[in-house]
């Protein structure tokens, strides 16, 4: 959430960001915030000078009585019940004003870095970056969605049986690749200092609130309506709302944390060939970077962890690129995102496999997470991204490994797999 004092004292900026990411009325919600704040901030003046003059009163009425002036104390009491209700009628509107500044606030994205391209839709994203091949396949290769039913590794019919279409079940060589990627991705991350955690996979309102995915992604969540909980989008909801209403030491940043959840997203199930097979799923497996640190060191943070999920797709042997996320295309809680994709030869296209984001204080103004510097505290900036998803991770790597003989498992796998190839 924007922070009311930066609205204020940077209005012009804040629309010209909105307007950036394409905010429909931009100015006239930032000109009813600042509006609502000035209420709210000239009710709570007019508050505290009546809270004042209730405890001057109540004073003199003390004095009256040790000095045995009954009836002009009588008088004073009657002037401070008045008051009474006067203050209350001032408390009442301050928690109105409160309330309708917070509801107005929680409707406006991030602002956008000052990197970050303009542009409207991912065709204007910028490629920055591009590394290896695109592998040449033989004559009979097949998309993944074939290669699957041809090895039987994964099943989509018997996870609609099940459940319902995007929740596919893995099998035999299948399920071993699926958990080898989910250990290789937990490993890489311990080497870089990444601590592992094992959230819940599902959080209640505060939570989903405090990462930005309420209200903005109210309805696209699975809800479970009896206890009021949300099935994860995404393992940074649990694992950045550990550090939910905390202050942090200094020393102990930055704060790196990884973990592996099931991830469920309930608006997967449009149709065709872009979302066929495990191109999109109502539920997968990923394994999340966070982050945790100092508006100083955000930044540089930001690009060690692109260099981490640029040498996990490398030991992968994947071809992939980096774009860098024009304003339209980023997230409601970014502020400046990396995407990166790998190309799937079956199907000649890019998938998304990673988004690397620094939302900067976004959410920790939501979260209420700070830290002391000078014996003041501030605002941290918190980060996360991908490393990585599962589902178009492992279509690329059936897809371009594939061969006559079957399909070849990347070297840095073989050691969590037990198997150098799906035959």
């Amino acid at each position: 959430m924007l922070q009311i004092n930066y609205i204020r004292e940077n209005k012009a900026a804040v629309i010209e960001g909105l307007t950036k990411k394409y905010f429909a009325d931009a100015e006239q919600i930032v000109n009813e915030i600042i509006e609502t704040d000035q209420i709210r901030r000239d009710t709570q003046h007019n508050l505290d000078l009546m809270l004042a003059d209730a405890n001057s009163k109540a004073k003199a009425i003390g004095d009256l009585m040790k000095a045995g002036k009954k009836e002009e104390a009588e008088k004073e009491k009657a002037a401070a019940t008045e008051l009474r209700s006067k203050t209350k009628e001032l408390q009442d509107l301050h928690t109105i004003k409160e309330e309708e500044l917070n509801a107005l606030l929680v409707k406006l994205p991030n602002l956008p870095h000052h990197s970050v391209p303009a542009g409207r839709t991912a065709e204007e994203n910028i490629n920055i970056y591009s590394h290896g091949e695109v592998p040449t396949l033989h004559a009979d290769a097949q998309p993944h969605w074939e290669l699957i039913k041809k090895y039987d590794i994964i099943d989509f019919e018997l996870g609609n049986k099940i459940t319902g279409a995007g929740f596919p079940v893995y099998k035999g060589k299948g399920a071993r690749l699926q958990r080898a990627l989910i250990n290789f991705f937990l490993d890489e991350a311990g080497k870089s200092g990444y601590t592992e955690v094992q959230p819940p996979i599902m959080v209640n309102e505060a939570s989903a609130y405090a990462t930005g995915q309420l209200p903005d992604k109210d309805g696209q969540m699975y809800y479970a309506n009896e206890d009021k909980f949300y099935l994860i989008p995404t393992a940074e909801v649990p694992i950045t709302n550990i550090y939910r209403d905390m202050i942090i030491r200094e020393e102990d940043l930055p704060i790196k944390n990884t973990g592996y959840t099931p991830c469920f997203r309930r608006e997967a199930g449009s149709w065709g060939a872009d979302v066929r097979g495990l191109n999109r799923l109502h539920q997968f497996d990923k394994v999340e970077l966070v982050q945790i640190a100092t508006p100083e060191t955000s930044y540089a943070i930001l690009e060690e962890m692109k260099k981490h999920v640029q040498g996990l797709l490398e030991k992968l042997e994947l071809p992939y690129r980096i774009l860098h996320l024009c304003a339209g295309d980023m997230s409601f809680t970014s502020a400046l995102t990396f995407d990166f994709e790998v190309y799937s030869a079956a199907q000649k296209r890019w998938l998304e496999v990673s988004s690397v984001s620094n939302f900067e204080a976004y959410q920790a103004n939501r979260l209420k997470l700070r830290y002391k510097v000078d014996g003041k505290t501030q605002l941290l900036h918190t980060l996360n991204g991908s490393a990585l998803a599962l589902p178009r991770i492992v279509a690329s790597i059936l897809e371009n490994n594939q061969t006559p003989e079957g399909i070849r498992i990347p070297k840095a796998l073989q050691a969590y797999t037990g198997f150098d190839l799906i035959k």
